[in-house]
């Protein structure tokens, strides 16, 4: 029986660089963003331990229904994506969160590995342990990483038969270039042999989609307070979540959801060498999710190296989950 619940912080210790420089990293970035005209942050500091929870309750509202729908399109076409898929693969979980959806993935195909990859190390001591005790007959890697940089697995992972999973239409929250970019760096660690199994929000009426980004019970407007106090402590900053009010809305010319944070009163916003002073109704940019067409996305995939890609929606058309292989005439049962 092989270990379970192997914690690798770091995926290559000659070349990722060690906490400190990270939290350094993350902070020029932050103070960056805070002084742009308009101001923004990176949606990754919505995910420290408090903003995954949160974001977890949200897959689980009525309103959101993203997660719902791409898991009824996982659920009937399983014998789809096994035959093509096969068994005996190692999953590497991208933005794995507490690693709730890849529970249901691993169940189908039984990996011979799993690695989990996010920027919140806190969390992945989580998926650890929960994807450890579920899965006792297979090793369970974590991985602290930024996906906007190179992605390093540890070198003990196998390097055959790779399958990249990222759920959630997560490849929305980048804009297009930043999104293709990330696809060729997913296909750069797959190999020639690996697969993409990715779920993608598609273009439809403004109406669900900004009712799922306002929620009635206000778990999204926690969860895109939560930054505040994320930041706070990686830069030393005040801010007050009490003088900010959460917004989201569709941009049409754009094709995606932007979520803000809109200052309720003047801010006066401080930190250790420096601040920038916020006027009522000024707002700072924390989260962008387009909506794509099934051919922007497959235009995309061959961009970025992938060969061959099939897709499935729902009956709505409102979500997609797509399949892509490196290899250009990858057959149906590759792997059984």
């Amino acid at each position: 029986m092989a270990p379970s619940g192997v914690y690798t912080l770091r995926a290559d210790t000659d070349r990722t660089p060690g906490p400190s420089t990270a939290a350094m990293d993350a902070a020029a970035e932050i103070l960056r963003d805070l002084g742009r005209d308009p101001p923004r942050l990176s949606p990754k500091f919505l995910y420290d331990a408090r903003g995954s929870a949160l974001f977890e309750a949200i897959t689980a509202l009525p309103e959101y229904y993203l997660t719902r729908t791409e898991a009824d399109i996982l659920s009937s076409r399983v014998d789809d994506i096994r035959k093509r898929v096969g068994q005996g693969r190692t999953v590497i979980d991208l933005g794995a969160g507490t690693g709730a959806k890849a529970i249901t993935l691993c169940r189908l195909i039984r990996p011979v590995c799993y690695v989990a990859v996010d920027i919140a190390p806190e969390v992945l001591k989580v998926v650890s342990t929960r994807l450890g005790d579920l899965f006792p007959d297979f090793p369970i890697h974590v991985v602290a990483a930024d996906l906007c940089d190179r992605i390093a697995l540890p070198r003990e992972i196998p390097r055959a038969r790779r399958l990249a999973f990222y759920p959630g239409s997560s490849l929305g929250n980048f804009d297009p270039p930043e999104a293709e970019a990330l696809l060729s760096r997913v296909r750069g660690v797959l190999g020639e042999d690996g697969v993409l199994l990715m779920g993608i929000d598609l273009v439809k009426d403004v109406v669900p989609l900004e009712a799922a980004y306002n929620d009635v019970a206000g778990v999204t407007a926690a969860f895109n307070l939560n930054i505040l106090g994320h930041i706070n402590g990686l830069v030393g900053s005040n801010f007050d979540s009490r003088d900010w009010r959460h917004r989201a809305f569709f941009n049409g010319d754009r094709s995606r959801m932007e979520m803000h944070l809109e200052a309720a009163v003047d801010v006066k916003v401080r930190w250790p060498g420096g601040g920038r002073d916020f006027s009522r109704g000024e707002r700072i940019h924390t989260e962008s999710s387009y909506k794509y067409r099934i051919e922007d996305v497959e235009t995309m995939l061959g961009r970025a190296g992938f060969g061959f890609s099939v897709n499935w929606t729902d009956e709505r058309g409102w979500f997609a989950v797509f399949l892509a292989s490196v290899d250009p005439v990858w057959p149906a049962g590759g792997g059984e």
